[in-house]
């Protein structure tokens, strides 16, 4: 089953009895477009039904399903699952909430209505403290859940960012962790990656994220358009909200979390918009 794998995917791993104990895990991501990806995954299911056991399947960054390229693929996947859902459970995760909430809920989509949509707790102060108490069984210099609470705090308590605090800190023990937090304020807070992304942006998106970087919540309001007019030198209307919502939701830059309710998807950059002074017009 693994080597009939190796072809259509870019990543393979696997640990423990594969397939016939299935006690491990195997791991694959997608290859390029054009392979047999459906012929492969029929080989694993076909593979995995003679176990006859039950089985956890996680598909991350399960957004790509949407794609037309991979169209045939996620039909194939919708119909292989549909046969099987006495025996395989699955959980979709991925970092777009927009696309994933898409996928679930448009009609055109194979998998519509067919999973609930359910966000996952945030992660918080238990886990701050579980990772400063496993830092602290192998470091010489302990960190305080004080210490450790301040910088999940300072980082907008982002665990991906947490984690690299946590990094920075243990090869750098003897500078404290004072001199940790601002190393990976400065790393994740990068001017030069958020920078690019903003001169990429239209006039109008720069404007609707300024707003949203700074708690606007009715970004259709009379006062709301007279402050994206005053930033883009010209009188905004309710479709240049509109418009480039849309073009920021299309690129994951915003995620609508309601109807009528926005927020930035990558909080490092949101950062960076705050920093920044508000947008005037371009000449």
């Amino acid at each position: 089953m693994l080597s009939k794998l190796r072809a259509p995917v870019r990543k393979l791993k696997a640990s423990a009895k594969i397939p016939g104990g299935v006690e491990g895990s195997l791991e694959a991501e997608l290859g390029k477009a054009g392979l047999d990806r459906t012929a492969a995954l029929h080989e694993v299911l076909k593979q995995l039904d003679r176990t006859k056991k039950p089985l956890l399947l996680v598909i991350d960054e399960a957004q790509v399903l949407a794609g037309a390229d991979h169209s045939d693929f996620a039909h194939a996947l919708r119909a292989a699952l549909d046969i099987r859902k006495d025996r395989i459970k699955v959980i979709f995760a991925g970092s777009s909430e927009t696309t994933l909430r898409a996928m679930f809920a448009r009609a055109s989509e194979p998998f519509f209505n067919w999973a609930p949509l359910e966000p996952f707790p945030l992660l918080g102060d238990e886990f701050v403290a579980f990772t400063v108490k496993l830092l602290n069984s192998m470091a010489r210099q302990k960190l305080t859940l004080e210490q450790g609470m301040r910088a999940f705090d300072e980082l907008h308590r982002t665990p991906e960012f947490f984690k690299r605090f946590i990094e920075r800190y243990m090869l750098y023990q003897p500078q404290g962790d004072v001199a940790a937090l601002a190393y990976t304020k400065a790393s994740v807070f990068s001017d030069e990656h958020s920078l690019a992304q903003w001169r990429q942006l239209k006039p109008a998106d720069r404007a609707i994220l300024y707003l949203l970087a700074r708690g606007e919540s009715d970004l259709h309001s009379s006062a709301t358009l007279e402050k994206l007019s005053t930033m883009l030198g010209k009188p905004a209307t309710r479709n240049t909200t509109a418009h480039a919502l849309r073009r920021l939701l299309a690129d994951n830059v915003v995620t609508r979390l309601a109807m009528g309710d926005y927020r930035i998807e990558d909080e490092a950059f949101a950062e960076w918009i705050r920093k920044r002074r508000e947008p005037a017009p371009e000449n």
